[in-house]
């Protein structure tokens, strides 16, 4: 998979009710990932562009329907990376049309180290982080 440009994604991208969803700070994002699960036993696979992330959950906004409680597999194409970053376990917490977030689950330590070399500098605190 090509490796796409990070391209800020402005606050009002998000879903009504989704910003108080997931603790912590997340960064806005747009590159593109491959997700595969089962489905009433059968294989699901789809693609998309990731919306946002955070160290334990990455929005997404999908081609293929997902419901909550889903188990995925994610192949993300971080920008500055050869290859795409795959992340064996993640559940599907919540899902709005053709958006939902995935939770992360436990991480390899590569994978640990991408995501967070990415999130490093490009952190921005959440509506709840900000002090008014």
């Amino acid at each position: 998979m090509p490796t796409h440009a990070v391209a800020s994604v402005p606050a009002v991208a998000e879903l009504p009710g989704q910003s108080d969803r997931r603790d912590g700070s997340r960064t806005p994002t747009l590159f593109t990932l491959l997700y595969s699960g089962m489905d009433a036993d059968q294989i699901l696979m789809g693609d998309g562009v990731v919306t946002n992330l955070s160290a334990s959950g990455i929005g997404v906004r999908g081609n293929r329907s997902v419901n909550p409680g889903m188990e995925l597999a994610l192949f993300v194409d971080l920008p500055e990376v050869e290859e795409p970053v795959c992340i064996g376990q993640s559940r599907v917490s919540w899902v709005e049309g053709c958006r939902f977030g995935v939770e992360l689950g436990s991480l390899k330590l590569e994978e640990k180290n991408h995501l967070q070399f990415f999130m490093g500098d490009r952190v921005i605190p959440s509506d709840r982080d900000r002090v008014i």
